[in-house]
C-alpha cells in the first residue's frame, strides 16, 4: 500500500535508505553502501509539501520510499528506497508509478533520476521501466547542478547519467 509519508516517518525512511544502500558492497562501491542517508531536515521537507510516498507492508510497517521534486519543470526522483529483502516485487515501480502520476497531476511533461549506469538494480532497472539516457549536452541547468554536486561527492567514482521519461507516454504497471 502506498501512501503519503508522515513527519513520524523519518527516521523510518533514514533506516530503509541505509539498508537499501547495502547491495553497493557487493558490487565494490563501499562508499555508496556506507553513503549517510538523507538529513531528517530535508526529508521533512519533502513531507511537508506532500512529496514523500511510503510503500507500507501490512505487516511490517514501511519497506520502501520516494521522494520527488521538480528540476527545471519536470518531476525528479531525488530518492528511492526499497528494503533489500523486498527488491524484485514490485514496490519500486509502483512508488515510481505514484511520482508520475503526481507529475501528471501537476502537469509536467517529464520525469528524470539520476543513477549509476552498470548496476543491475539501477540503470539497467530503469530503462526496463522506460527511462531513457539524456545525452549530457541536453541535460538542463538544474540537472547540471545535480550532476556537479553528485561528482563533487565522489559518486562519479562509478560510470553515472541522468534519465528521462515522458509523463503523458508512461505504461503504468
Amino acid at each position: 500500500m502506498i501512501r503519503s509519508a508522515g513527519a513520524a516517518d523519518i527516521p523510518v525512511l533514514q533506516g530503509i535508505e541505509v539498508r537499501a544502500g547495502e547491495p553497493f558492497a557487493a558490487v565494490g562501491m563501499d562508499a555508496v553502501a556506507g553513503d549517510e542517508p538523507l538529513a531528517a531536515e530535508v526529508l521533512g521537507e519533502f513531507v511537508l509539501d506532500g512529496r514523500a510516498w511510503v510503500w507500507e507492508d501490512e505487516a511490517r510497517g514501511p519497506v520502501g520510499y520516494l521522494i520527488v521534486s521538480v528540476v527545471d519543470g519536470n518531476a525528479h526522483i531525488d530518492q528511492v528506497s526499497v528494503l533489500p529483502d523486498c527488491r524484485g516485487s514490485g514496490i519500486g515501480r509502483r512508488l515510481i508509478d505514484r511520482a508520475v502520476s503526481w507529475a501528471a497531476e501537476h502537469r509536467l511533461p517529464a520525469i528524470t533520476l539520476t543513477t549509476f549506469t552498470e548496476v543491475p538494480w539501477n540503470g539497467p532497472y530503469y530503462r526496463r521501466l522506460g527511462f531513457r539516457y539524456l545525452d549530457p549536452a541536453a541535460e538542463t541547468p538544474q540537472l547540471r547542478a545535480l550532476r556537479v554536486a553528485e561528482i563533487a561527492h565522489g559518486l562519479d567514482h562509478w560510470p553515472r547519467s541522468c534519465m528521462w521519461a515522458a509523463v503523458g507516454t508512461w505504461e503504468y504497471a
